[in-house]
């Protein structure tokens, strides 16, 4: 079945105290991947400007630049976070704006769990 974008103004208005209704359960999830993307993609690129000193685009372009970044690097854990941040891009993509998406309780965690690897390893590097 499609999903009802009229889920994510209820849970917008959930998220700002403003709900008349509670937010379904897929427009969570959905919601949840689009963060945890979101999370992981902030992270890394404030790394790479403050830790790398590497001047980021503005924009949409920076979302290639971090990912490539960190995949054209030689340390393996560098290359993982760009490969992981590949992941959480495409899925986010789909949860944004795919009307049927499957597996999506298990691409919620698995997102989730993902995005925490990479704040994990840019802490320990």
């Amino acid at each position: 079945m499609s999903f009802d974008w009229s889920e994510y103004l209820k849970l917008a208005q959930d998220l700002t105290g403003q709900a008349v209704g509670s937010a379904s359960q897929e427009a969570k999830q959905r919601a949840a991947i689009s963060r945890a993307y979101y999370a992981a993609f902030c992270k890394g690129r404030n790394y790479l400007r403050d830790v790398d000193k590497l001047l980021v685009p503005s924009g949409g372009r920076a979302h290639q630049y971090v990912r490539e970044q960190f995949k054209k690097n030689t340390d393996r854990f560098r290359k993982r976070i760009g490969y992981n941040l590949d992941r959480l891009r495409s899925d986010r993509n789909k949860a944004d704006y795919d009307d049927d998406v499957t597996t999506l309780e298990m691409t919620a965690s698995a997102d989730l769990a993902l995005a925490e690897r990479i704040f994990f390893i840019l802490e320990k590097l």
